[in-house]
């Protein structure tokens, strides 16, 4: 009978410690926001009816990746993970087994989470339904794919560190530095690559092609960048896609359905505060204007396609129709993104703070190089507005990139 009576003791102590071991609501709740504010899902999700299951490609500029399962299915997933296996994949990058992960999956920022915000994190995936879902391996060229290589590229580039406070700024700056460094890996896209793929620390956040898009600067350019862009501007384009300025679209606006417009009123906040106090980290492009023919032709476009919507002075309808005049992205070095619009057209995207919608349709079969090229430069350089010649051989080449 004691026999007995010790082991339902050590039975309802193992069960009670089971219990005590299992994260709260509250703090499964918690990590639900973190990995909204990381857009996780982004890259993690390639079949919506099976959420962070994995699948979707990563495409580099060295080959494509395909983003592992974070369900919590035991062998195909991270259900036999430890948390001390789980804070160091993502805080060093590097897996169970050993191996390396490459930086598309953006450790180089995670590193800069705290210890907490990690294993709140899984304990949200660890409350999802486990999906069986076999990683793909990646598709690089060579010698890329030799995944030893990292350890070169971790010495070189990667320095695991907390995120730093600044106690000479606010509470909400540095929250806003901590989201925007670390778990919301902006810099993923904004910053300049080396060759290596290494951000450019020196040009943070000044602005990077990815995904046949161009990622803007956030820094405080005047005319490329935020410099004329308020807190309360920033944080409207953060939560509903658009504001008086600009309106989000392509990967950016993919961001704002799945991370930004989810955030809190305050985080998005703190991230427009520490925004707006980034100066600028490179000086903007001298800008020769396109001639006068150039400029006649492209008109001559606008009046005919697009002046119905944005109006002759460029101003349209804010928050339906962006503006033309002192669009950053507009007069970026880069017009890839403009390009894209005119070939592919777009969509105003949609959140519960904005619902209503506003469609520019696509220009790639009406119009030829040079037309696109002339109607891109006009809006470039009409208005006030600054930036460098498209050519027709530019306009050709993003047919081809099609996203």
């Amino acid at each position: 009978m004691r026999m007995i009576l010790a082991v339902v003791a050590l039975c309802s102590a193992v069960a009670s410690a089971a219990r005590a071991a299992e994260p709260s609501p509250e703090l499964i709740a918690y990590g639900k926001t973190l990995v909204e504010a990381g857009d996780c899902a982004g890259c993690h999700t390639a079949d919506p009816a099976k959420p962070f299951a994995g699948g979707k490609r990563i495409d580099t500029p060295f080959g494509a990746i395909y983003a592992p399962n974070l369900t919590p299915d035991r062998d195909t997933g991270i259900g036999a993970w430890t948390d001390a296996d789980f804070t160091r994949a993502v805080r060093t990058g590097i897996a169970p087994d050993g191996s390396n992960y490459y930086p598309a999956f953006p450790y180089p920022y995670f590193t800069r989470m705290t210890k907490d915000d990690t294993l709140a994190i899984r304990a949200y995936l660890g409350s999802l339904a486990p999906v069986a879902s076999r990683n793909k391996p990646p598709e690089l060229r060579w010698p890329f794919g030799y995944r030893g290589l990292m350890r070169i590229w971790n010495a070189m580039y990667f320095k695991p560190a907390l995120f730093e406070p600044d106690q000479s700024q606010s509470a909400a700056w540095n929250r806003g530095g901590y989201l925007v460094t670390g778990l919301g890996h902006c810099g993923a896209c904004h910053t300049p690559k080396n060759y290596f793929g290494a951000d450019k620390q020196a040009q943070a956040l000044s602005g990077n092609a990815v995904g046949g898009w161009f990622a803007p600067r956030l820094d405080g350019a005047a005319r490329t960048g935020l410099k004329s862009w308020s807190v309360e501007d920033i944080t409207e384009y953060l939560q509903s896609g658009r504001n008086a300025k600009s309106h989000a679209g392509g990967l950016m606006a993919e961001v704002v359905v799945n991370s930004t417009s989810k955030m809190s009123d305050a985080d998005v906040r703190a991230i427009a505060i520490y925004l707006k106090s980034l100066p600028s980290s490179r000086r903007e492009t001298i800008v020769t204007p396109p001639d006068d023919a150039e400029m006649k032709a492209g008109q001559a476009v606008y009046a005919k396609l697009c002046i119905a919507c944005h109006e002759a002075d460029g101003t349209g309808s804010p928050r339906i129709y962006p503006p033309l005049p002192g669009n950053a992205l507009l007069q970026s070095v880069n017009p890839s993104s403009a390009l894209r619009i005119m070939l592919d057209g777009a969509h105003t995207v949609t959140t519960p703070r904005a619902p209503n919608t506003g469609e520019m349709p696509p220009y790639a079969k009406q119009l030829s190089d040079d037309e696109i090229a002339a109607v891109t430069n006009y809006i470039r350089n009409s208005w006030g507005n600054a930036a460098p010649l498209v050519t027709p051989a530019q306009v050709a080449k993003a047919r081809k990139e099609e996203p």
